[in-house]
């Protein structure tokens, strides 16, 4: 039940589905001066909606910042990929689609290829509404075992649909490995925040290794301030329900 309602906040939070409603309540106003109150919303939305700078402005606030190598311990027992970078529902079913956030990926082989961790756990099912055939954990394995990882020195987790199942699913696991104690956990800048919490609530202690960036460094060109960019929209669609799903986490206890 939490799962669904879950995909049904993510609609109700996104910023088209606002803009879309603003709209169509312009079209349904039947007094003139209550349509331009709508239309007037709907462009203040576009306006702030579409501006970069705002967005990744209120996203460098959010996102935790990158960790430097040299602020890692010299060797950790395994580094927690955490999935949500795979696209299960494409076809053909022949090969591993990759979408936004596949830093975490190539950080995670990062750490174990410079000798930072001796294993990868990789964690997560699949968050579709129907289960699929495969998970994203195993679309993940198959291209650590391409990059030459080899099979004994990954852990997979293919049960959780969410942040909170990631962390707890995850303990279980490493229930089977009492030799893994240090924990380095890699995902998502924007949503390291949320699964360090899920992980410390649970009893484990990793280490924060934000991957994944969606922010840039601030500038003070036109463009960064003022030349709107429908990519902002996605933007503040992904700060919105990351921000919620914290806020959701954090009143039922899961952080």
């Amino acid at each position: 039940m939490f799962f669904l309602l879950s995909k049904v906040l993510d609609f109700v939070l996104l910023p088209t589905v606002w803009l879309l409603a603003l709209l169509l309540a312009a079209l349904v106003a039947r007094q003139p001066r209550r349509q331009r109150q709508w239309l007037i919303a709907a462009a203040l939305l576009t306006l702030v909606g579409t501006n970069p700078a705002l967005v990744n402005e209120a996203l460098l606030a959010w996102e935790m910042p990158p960790v430097p190598l040299a602020a890692l311990p010299a060797h950790a027992d395994a580094a927690v990929l955490l999935t949500g970078v795979t696209e299960v529902s494409k076809s053909p079913h022949d090969r591993v689609y990759l979408g936004q956030g596949a830093d975490r990926l190539t950080n995670a082989l990062w750490l174990y290829r410079a000798g930072r961790v001796r294993r990868i756990i990789v964690s997560g099912g699949s968050g579709a509404v129907l289960q699929k055939a495969h998970t994203e954990a195993e679309d993940l394995t198959t291209l650590l075992r391409l990059a030459g990882v080899p099979q004994s020195h990954i852990l997979v987790e293919t049960r959780s649909r969410n942040t909170h199942e990631n962390a707890v699913f995850t303990k279980q696991l490493l229930v089977a490995h009492p030799d893994i104690q240090s924990l380095i956990l890699v995902t998502s800048a924007f949503h390291e925040r949320r699964a360090l919490g899920c992980f410390y609530k649970v009893g484990l202690s990793p280490i924060p290794f934000p991957a994944g960036f969606r922010t840039t460094d601030r500038a003070r060109t036109p463009d960064y301030w003022f030349v709107p960019d429908p990519e902002a929209l996605v933007l503040w669609s992904l700060l919105i329900h990351e921000m919620s799903g914290w806020a959701v986490y954090k009143a039922l206890g899961y952080l």
